[in-house]
């Protein structure tokens, strides 16, 4: 098992939820971070929160993307991509042009992440991508969202082969309770919650720091490599009100 202590740690979209819990456990073990987002506000609280070299950068920009990691201190040992989130829409109100975007933002976003690894990660260190469990059962827009959550593990197991000595895994989120689910769900939130609460085997709501928590072991465990793992309380156990398997 490696230490985090004296690494850097490169989180693309670790100014909210996931990437910035994952940031707050990675600094707590000493390590050195560089984060990224889109939002400059957010970006400068958690520089001033953890001390942290950040970059405005969106996901979708290429170019931009290819500067970021070209100027990146050589070498870094880990990095987690944890930008975007789902979009949800019926096939029938499908925005293509969005859908585009969000499909070239997960899938060739990753793969453009990928590509940049070889030269920018020490062997041994790891890439993690987040993603979620859409992909298990269908449902009304979920289309979108299952075909990003589907291909991310392909694109894993592929890059751990590609990418050797780097390390590559990926992580399956159910319903975590974040300001993006905040903002999905608004007045639902509450509801949503309480209904978690009460059918989770685990009795309480999956947050931030569970994944965090994961996220962590992945960059520290020198075994795991070209694997997906749920983070998900058993949601994917459990019926939902109307008799499916409950999804995020």
């Amino acid at each position: 098992m490696d230490s985090l202590s004296g690494s850097t740690v490169v989180i693309i979209g670790g100014t909210s939820g996931i990437g910035l819990e994952t940031a707050r456990q990675a600094h707590a073990a000493e390590a050195k971070l560089v984060l990224t987002g889109r939002n400059q506000e957010r970006l400068g609280a958690a520089s001033d929160e953890l001390g942290a070299s950040t970059a405005l950068l969106e996901l979708g920009d290429a170019a931009a993307l290819r500067r970021f990691f070209a100027e990146l201190p050589v070498p870094v040992d880990h990095v987690l991509v944890s930008g975007g989130g789902p979009f949800y829409s019926p096939i029938a109100e499908l925005d293509f042009d969005r859908a585009l975007g969000v499909l070239d933002e997960h899938l060739l976003g990753s793969l453009r992440i990928a590509r940049e690894c070889p030269t920018r990660v020490r062997p041994g260190g790891s890439l993690t991508f987040v993603t979620g469990t859409h992909a298990r059962r269908p449902g009304v827009g979920l289309s979108l969202a299952a075909i990003a959550a589907a291909a991310l593990p392909a694109i894993t197991a592929n890059a751990a082969v590609e990418l050797a000595p780097v390390r590559v895994n990926a992580i399956a989120a159910g319903f975590v309770d974040t300001p993006l689910s905040a903002r999905l769900l608004g007045d639902e939130l509450d509801h949503r919650r309480e209904q978690l609460r009460a059918t989770l085997p685990i009795r309480r709501v999956v947050g931030p720091a569970d994944v965090a928590a994961l996220a962590r072991h992945l960059m520290t465990n020198t075994a795991l490599t070209g694997a997906t793992y749920d983070v998900d309380g058993g949601q994917q156990l459990i019926m939902s009100e109307k008799g499916q398997h409950d999804g995020p």
